[in-house]
Order: structure tokens, then sequence, then C-alpha cells
């Protein structure tokens, strides 16, 4: 018996359970975000089918560009409630079987399990989740976290695959570094920079290198993931968010400050007040402004003394985190994130 990980990804996870409830819709381009009125500026794809994905369309896309690009796509409101019903029944279902089980997020799951045969075992696990919910599941093979989170990428839609360190190489060494879980746009540019482009490229990257660039810690993490190497445990404690968050998008972009402040404020108050009445406590409260020219910066700030309940307090936060932003460009929209103590 070995310990094997498994990563259960569920298939076009959102649009999957809105052509559940409207079966007349299989085999058609679905595109699933705001209130569903593509004519209506300013909503975003929240996901879309393999079908409306053949045409061009991506999550964050404007409904308005989706609609451009797949006149004949279906668009349908988003509705969380939904999918997180949804998602109950699969994470009840994958919870059967005699595995630990670490819930992910909606459509994701890691599983661990001690098995001479992991590769049965995600069959069975595909199967049941099938049979239980109508919802279709990839499943990543591996001997971490990293290999089965990748393995997860070469199986959709449907698929299972086993990839181990032993594989690693051969099955990702010539990919772009940018393709590796965790490495985002800005580590690629770093690592282009110095002409490590590929994975292989950074697997081969020298220690000293990376610490002087990214530092001892991050460094070594990135040597580490080029080479296939990965987290093995699975967390079974029920998931507690970390933070939450609020955003609005203006119909019109907004250039006067105080009606800026005013959005951002109540943001704040609302998604403090949304916090308190589930018992947690804010340590960080962080704001999002997005200009006409869609660059998107984030500040933020650690709140003084212990974590709070104070919606003032709170309010006080995001207004004086703003206040650290230039405001001369036509915002586009604001967002308040609130960062929750864990105890």
């Amino acid at each position: 018996m070995s310990w094997w990980l498994l990563h259960v990804d569920l298939d076009q996870f959102i649009a999957a359970v809105e052509v559940l409830r409207r079966p007349e819709l299989r085999g058609r381009p679905v595109v699933v975000g705001g209130d569903g009125d593509p004519g209506r500026a300013r909503q975003v794809v929240a996901t879309a089918s393999y079908e409306a994905r053949a045409f061009g369309v991506r999550s964050g896309m404007p409904l308005q560009v989706a609609a451009r690009r797949c006149p004949e796509a279906v668009f349908l409101a988003s509705d969380p409630p939904a999918y997180q019903a949804a998602s109950a029944r699969v994470m009840a279902t994958l919870a059967t079987f005699p595995v630990r089980l670490q819930v992910y997020g909606w459509d994701e799951a890691f599983l661990g399990a001690d098995t001479e045969d992991p590769v049965a075992l995600a069959v069975d696990v595909r199967r049941a989740v099938l049979d239980a919910t109508g919802l279709s599941c990839a499943i990543g093979v591996g001997d971490n976290k990293l290999t089965a989170k990748h393995a997860a990428r070469f199986a959709k839609p449907g698929g299972i695959h086993q990839l181990t360190r032993a594989t690693w190489m051969a099955a990702m060494g010539a990919k772009p570094a940018g393709e590796l879980w965790g490495v985002g746009p800005k580590t690629v540019k770093r690592l282009t920079a110095l002409g490590l482009r590929t994975v292989a490229d950074l697997a081969g990257a020298s220690p000293e290198l990376l610490a002087e660039h990214f530092g001892k810690r991050a460094g070594t993490w990135l040597a580490l993931s080029a080479r296939g190497a990965g987290d093995t445990s699975v967390d079974t404690e029920p998931w507690v968010a970390r933070s939450r968050s609020r955003e609005t998008t203006f119909v019109e972009d907004l250039t006067d400050r105080d009606a800026i402040a005013g959005h951002v404020a109540a943001l704040a108050r609302e998604l403090g007040a949304g916090v308190v009445a589930d018992g947690r406590r804010v340590t960080h409260v962080a704001v999002k402004v997005r200009f006409a020219s869609f660059h998107t910066p984030t500040k933020a700030m650690k709140l003084r003394g212990d974590p709070t309940t104070d919606l003032d307090e709170i309010e006080r936060a995001a207004r004086t985190v703003l206040a650290k932003f230039d405001l001369q460009r036509p915002v586009r929209l604001v967002g308040v994130r609130t960062d929750l103590a864990m105890d």
C-alpha cells in the first residue's frame, strides 16, 4: 500500500450545474455571469461551457465581448446558492470513500489514500460523482498535490491521468514556467528576464540565482515545484474562509472622489456586517480600484490592536486605504476585502 493523492476537478462546474437544470442546453454554448443580460455594460463572464470556450469566451471577459464572439450563446444569470448546493452534494459523495478529504473550493478537492491501485480508486470516484450528482469530473493521480493537480489538467475533460515525480520532467519539462501551479504573470516576467522560460529551465537554475532574485524561501519553492516536488498532506479540517470581499462596477466611470469614497465606505460596512454576523473578526482591510484603463491596483493595511468587529473602524480603515490612491483618472470599479482572524 502506498500513499497517493487524487485531485478531483469538476468539469465546467457552474455551466454544468446550469445545464443539469436546463437539459435542453446540453451541447449548446452557455455563458454564465452577472444578471445574464449581455446588453448591459460592465458585467463579466463567471464561466463558459466548453462549447462557448471554443469561440474564445473566457472567464472575466465582459459579457458584451462574449456576445460578439459567440452570438448564439445562451446567457444565464449567476446563481451562487445553486452552485454551493451542487458542490455540497459532490463533497458528500467524496466523503463516502475511505480517504482523507480536503475540500479545495466549490469544484475541487484533494483525496489522500493508502491504496495499491489509485487509478482504480479514481475510476470509482468519478463514477460515484456522476451517478450521485450528474456532474462530470477529471481526476489527477499523483504522489503529491502538485503532481496530482497537474495530472488533473491533463485529464480534462472527464478523464483520469497519473503523473509522478518520476514522470514529471518528461511531461512538464518543455512547458512554459507559467503553467506551474502557483506561478503567476509577475513571476513569469521576472523568470523570463533571467532566461528561465520553461519548467526545465527553472528546475536547472542555481539556488543562488533564485534566492538572489526571489528570496530564499520563494526561490526554494520555485525550484522544488519545477522538479515536481509538492506537499503530500491532506488537511481534513472544514474549510474556513480567510478573507471576504465585495466589489461594485459602476454603470458609468466615476471621477468624484467623495462619490468613490461613499461606495467604498458602503462596501466596507456591508462586508463587515456579514463578517460580524458570522462571528468572525477583521484583521486587515484592503481596497481595490479598477481605473478606466483596466489598471487594477490593490492596497491594504493592518488594523491596529486586536482583530475587530467594529463597523466604524472597518469603514475608517477602508477610507484610509482609499486615500493612498491617486484618483485623478476615471474609476470603473471599487472593491473591499477584509482578512479575518482564524481563531
